[in-house]
């Protein structure tokens, strides 16, 4: 097995952001042992070796405001052997990191970055991240909320009211995006072709899917996105949801082709699109 392997990503494309600038550059308020030390982009491919309550079972009862938050982290104390870039280690805590990183370099809050830098360029008008009501619900009109779907558990338990806003983080931009199926099929069109969008999130696209990490022989880590070899072809995918919600786009950029899945169900298997749908749609391809 190959030894793990961390890439070097510079710059974003606009010269904005420094991937492997640490972070108190931005957040002067991390001052811990560890967590000075780490990068943006460790942060952005899990490489940070950060793991919070947040992050496993069993799963905190109490809500984070930032500055419990930012305490937490001050205080985070690794496993042996753990290290910034050393390993591969998943953590929901990291992107909530990332996102104060990211409002505190643009002065702006996370959901107007995102509309701007990336939903309102690929025209994705049904894509937003709502703020969280005292109720738990995203606050959203009633348009919008008519659109929403309830969730359910694995076994058809309906959990939470419609709009249900989960988190640990008391605080916004830490709640769940909302989108479409036709928007997520558009997201996944530019990443994999994007040759009628801007040049510079075109790029930026291509960039977040170039593996940064290898973890083994058959998976890597990119920008969020996942790479998995298997034979004959290659995919670059993401999987995710909660208790009541899954979703998974899968690419194989080399075809120009992905698949989007929406579900409002916890724990859907996603594995039948990564090892089943997706190659077989590449292999079909080909052969054309």
């Amino acid at each position: 097995m190959p030894a793990p392997r961390l890439g070097r990503f510079r710059y974003d494309l606009r010269g904005e952001l420094r991937l492997d600038d640490r972070l108190p550059k931005y957040l002067p308020e991390l001052s811990g042992n560890y967590i000075r030390n780490v990068t943006v982009g460790q942060l952005a491919t899990h490489t940070s070796g950060l793991l919070l309550p947040t992050d496993h079972p069993p799963w905190p009862n109490e809500e984070f405001t930032r500055e419990q938050f930012i305490a937490l982290l001050n205080a985070f104390t690794p496993a042996p052997g753990i290290a910034p870039g050393r390993q591969r280690v998943y953590t929901h805590a990291g992107y909530v990191l990332l996102q104060l990183v990211l409002e505190r370099c643009y002065g702006k809050p996370i959901h107007a970055l995102i509309q701007h830098r990336i939903l309102r360029p690929l025209a994705m008008g049904s894509t937003f991240l709502p703020e969280r009501g005292p109720d738990h619900r995203a606050v959203m009109d009633a348009a919008a909320m008519q659109r929403v779907v309830q969730g359910y558990s694995d076994q058809g338990m309906a959990i939470g009211p419609i709009g249900n806003q989960q988190s640990y983080f008391d605080f916004p931009g830490t709640g769940q995006m909302f989108a479409s199926a036709r928007d997520l099929a558009a997201f996944a069109a530019a990443c994999v072709d994007g040759r009628a969008i801007d040049p510079h999130l075109r790029e930026a696209l291509r960039l977040t899917q170039r593996e940064a990490f290898r973890v083994d022989e058959r998976f890597g880590q990119g920008l969020a996105w996942e790479t998995v070899r298997l034979p004959g072809v290659t995919i670059v995918d993401k999987p995710g949801g909660l208790n009541n919600a899954s979703g998974y786009i899968g690419l194989v950029p080399a075809r120009r082709i992905g698949i989007v899945l929406l579900a409002n169900r916890g724990e859907y298997p996603h594995e039948i699109a990564r090892y089943k749908i997706l190659p077989e749609l590449a292999q079909l391809i080909a052969s054309h």
